[in-house]
């Protein structure tokens, strides 16, 4: 639209009084030649030669994740977020990667001396190291390991002994028997209990579980096993072997008494 009024103007400029070369006309053909939007400057690149080898970013195709493929200047300008006038925040990163030995080691004084670094992004970058250390530091929490009936039991009838309404559910183990996740899949009304075959293998599945134990209570009070209940462990007991993951046992809770498939045999 520009050029169409420009020629227009070009057109009409001597019937309006106007000679060819005057300023005005000079001045529309000069402000439709310039670009609407000025060009942007090149970013300054980015030198790694002077960053440690550890902090040097690894190739694109080979990072497993964004994360942690990233070097430890690049973490930190995701940490302090961007820079100020005079540069970057990779290249502040840079600064800091290379002008400070251990940042596990640094206050926050030390850091401020760097430039780009104020109170705030010092904090910053404290606060993560913080984070980190205290990830390190933390102990694992320890999975608690089901290896016979009693210890299943013990395990889930203060849980769900003495629930009103009849609920069936499965222990996700791992290969050495230890709680993963417990999970309530089913909930009846008293002792109506409606059991799919593939919730169950969803969820082992789903877990990353490599054995299970399936539990159901029974709110009468009495852990007998019923006829549908020695049919369902059978059918899922199949399933299992199908899926290649374990079914253990399944242990009919009941207030403080439990059964269990495996301690009568029936597994």
């Amino acid at each position: 639209m520009p050029c169409l009024i420009a020629q227009d103007f070009r057109a009409l400029a001597p019937k309006w009084g106007f000679a060819p070369g005057s300023g005005c006309v000079r001045f529309l053909q000069e402000s439709v030649a310039r670009p609407s939007h000025p060009a942007k400057e090149e970013e300054e690149p980015v030198w790694y030669d002077e960053v440690t080898r550890s902090s040097r970013p690894t190739p694109r195709k080979a990072r497993p994740s964004r994360a942690a493929g990233l070097g430890d200047n690049e973490l930190l300008a995701v940490i302090l977020g961007h820079g100020f006038w005079a540069s970057s925040a990779i290249n502040v990163a840079n600064d800091v990667v290379r002008g400070v030995h251990g940042l596990t080691r640094q206050s926050q004084g030390e850091l401020r001396r760097l430039k780009g670094i104020g109170a705030v992004k010092a904090s910053q970058i404290l606060a993560a190291v913080e984070l980190g250390r205290r990830t390190l530091l933390r102990a694992p929490e320890r999975r608690e390991q089901l290896g016979s009936p009693r210890d299943v039991a013990s395990y889930l009838l203060p849980r769900y002994g003495a629930r009103a309404v009849e609920q069936f559910g499965i222990v996700l183990l791992d290969t050495k028997h230890r709680v993963l996740k417990t999970t309530v899949l089913s909930v009846g009304i008293l002792d109506a209990s409606v059991v799919h075959v593939r919730e169950v293998f969803r969820e082992a599945a789903g877990g990353g579980a490599a054995a299970i134990v399936l539990f159901h209570n029974h709110p009468s009070g009495d852990p007998t096993p019923s006829g549908e209940d020695a049919a369902l462990t059978a059918r899922l007991v199949e399933a299992g072997r199908v899926m290649g993951i374990d079914v253990v046992d399944h242990l009919v809770l009941a207030d403080a008494r439990y059964c269990s498939f495996k301690e009568m045999g029936r597994l």
